[in-house]
């Protein structure tokens, strides 16, 4: 007798409160679809900047091979006491080191994925004479924070 009147009283009380309880699961349901539309929504976001970043690296290096007289940035052992950087090689650098910020930003703001051999193409990159020698005219304007990427990436090499 005493398990049919719980249920009675459940009965009851949904009978009194079943607009209450259908507006909390409604409200409850709503909260929970939308946080998994906006974690769907962050995800293709992250693959939208992705794309936009891949986009910008290739224009950067089309460049290269649209001015031959960039080629000599890519090379191991220019003689730069004889010829030092020329300003179009010193602007390609500071391009690649400005796209490169904004990637670094944007992987530690969480809006890309973080590219697997950043650290090794970082490296090979700024590892170079032209590279290495713009960089070290540049790196004290730069964040600390992103000089700091740059250096531990040059140690790892």
């Amino acid at each position: 007798m005493r398990y049919h009147y719980r249920q009675m009283g459940i009965l009851e009380w949904f009978g009194q409160h079943w607009f209450d309880f259908f507006q909390t699961v409604s409200v409850a349901g709503s909260l929970i679809f939308t946080g998994l539309a906006l974690r769907d929504q962050t995800r293709a976001q992250r693959i939208t900047n992705l794309i936009t970043l891949t986009g910008n690296h290739r224009e950067i290096w089309t460049n290269l091979f649209m001015f031959p007289g960039l080629a000599r940035v890519l090379d191991q052992s220019p003689d730069l006491r004889k010829n030092p950087a020329s300003t179009s090689e010193q602007l390609f650098v500071l391009l690649v080191i400005h796209h490169l910020h904004s990637a670094f930003q944007s992987v530690k703001d969480g809006l890309v994925i973080k590219p697997e051999s950043l650290y090794r193409d970082v490296a090979s990159f700024f590892g170079l004479p032209i590279p290495n020698s713009v960089w070290k005219q540049v790196e004290d304007l730069q964040d600390d924070d992103f000089a700091a990427f740059v250096e531990s990436c040059l140690k790892s090499k």
